[in-house]
């Protein structure tokens, strides 16, 4: 089950440009592509005469023509053309979605059209603020979105999962200090370290001073019904991280937001973001590349998790302290999709009670 009045993000706006591009969200497949002018379209991805992928054809004139037999349909899902004769069939339309494109992300609104509010968009700003210098990519996870969701939400595991890139062996091994707090719309996870290590990439960074350890802070804030925007950091133990002064340490902010593609596939949008050496390609490459490392990390451990959950159902038998925000953000999620469900027949209601 999905949460349907809801923006998902569907792909990368520098992504869409001359050619319709395919994606599903919520199981729905749908084809992106830019109008005449330059602005962005979204309409079912098949064509209502022999169902061929309209994403397989071509763009003529902002319109999106079959690669069939021609029928060519604009951005509001209307049928414009239809090549070899002189009428259109009536029933040749598909739906349209409502899109919009902000902070470099293609934006797709997936239930009742008339609730479709851009006021409702998560702010992802530092993805193009040009104060900020943001590197990311796609990854398209073999898992159940919310498996996303709840690695994010723990970030106990960086300690096992990551000690490569982003953790160590210190971070598993410490107590942070650690604390949950609902918010205006989802739940944040706040956790201090003290005294550790910087993990590889932060003592690679060339922001922190070499060898001394750091207290470490990861704020994790998810914003239903799939996203989390993270702050991360570290600065020299004893200068005030626990007093909540950060400016002085290394900041990174990690955006993400998690599409369901299916029940058991995802498609994983997200970015490291940092405020220092904007204009420094190796320092790009730097953050980039480590983030890519360890999110294939993540992703070996979500899929093989996916795996075992098909074969049985899942089991939330057992928890640990650090799973406190992870099942408070199933609980919203969960609490919002009911609402929906029961609002069915009063279109816009449950939009209008995420507001």
């Amino acid at each position: 089950m999905y949460l349907r009045n809801s923006w998902y993000v569907a792909g990368w706006s520098k992504d869409i440009a001359d050619r319709p591009v395919s994606v599903r969200v919520l199981g729905e497949p749908i084809a992106v592509f830019r109008t005449a002018n330059g602005d962005l379209g979204a309409v079912a991805d098949r064509c209502p005469h022999r169902q061929v992928p309209l994403s397989i054809g071509r763009l003529i004139n902002g319109n999106i023509q079959c690669g069939y037999h021609g029928l060519t349909f604009d951005a509001h899902g209307a049928c414009v053309d239809a090549p070899g004769q002189r009428f259109i069939p009536p029933k040749a339309c598909i739906k349209a979605y409502p899109v919009s494109d902000r902070h470099g992300w293609v934006w797709l609104w997936m239930g009742d059209a008339d609730c479709a509010d851009e006021a409702l968009i998560p702010d992802f700003h530092r993805l193009t603020d040009p104060r900020f210098k943001a590197v990311g990519k796609t990854n398209h996870i073999r898992a159940n979105y919310k498996l996303v969701i709840d690695n994010l939400m723990d970030l106990s595991h960086v300690g096992f999962v990551h000690t490569s890139t982003i953790g160590n062996t210190a971070m598993g091994e410490a107590r942070p200090k650690l604390s949950v707090e609902l918010t205006e719309h989802g739940v944040r996870v706040i956790r201090l370290t003290e005294d550790v290590p910087p993990p590889p990439l932060f003592a690679k960074s060339g922001v922190l001073p070499d060898g001394k350890n750091i207290d470490r802070w990861q704020i994790i804030e998810f914003v239903p019904p799939s996203f989390i925007l993270i702050h991360v950091g570290g600065a020299e133990t004893g200068t005030g991280v626990f007093e909540g002064k950060y400016d002085h340490g290394l900041n990174l902010w990690i955006q993400n937001a998690m599409t369901p593609e299916t029940d058991t596939t995802t498609s994983y949008y997200w970015a490291s973001v940092r405020q220092h050496q904007l204009e420094v390609p190796a320092v790009d490459k730097l953050f980039f590349d480590n983030t890519v490392e360890a999110f294939i990390e993540d992703q070996c451990v979500l899929e093989a998790q996916q795996e075992r959950l098909s074969e049985d159902n899942e089991d939330w038998t057992v928890n640990l302290k650090g799973d406190a925000g992870c099942l408070q953000a199933r609980r919203i999620l969960e609490k919002l999709i009911a609402a929906e469900e029961a609002l069915v027949e009063f279109p816009g209601a449950a939009a209008s009670a995420r507001q």
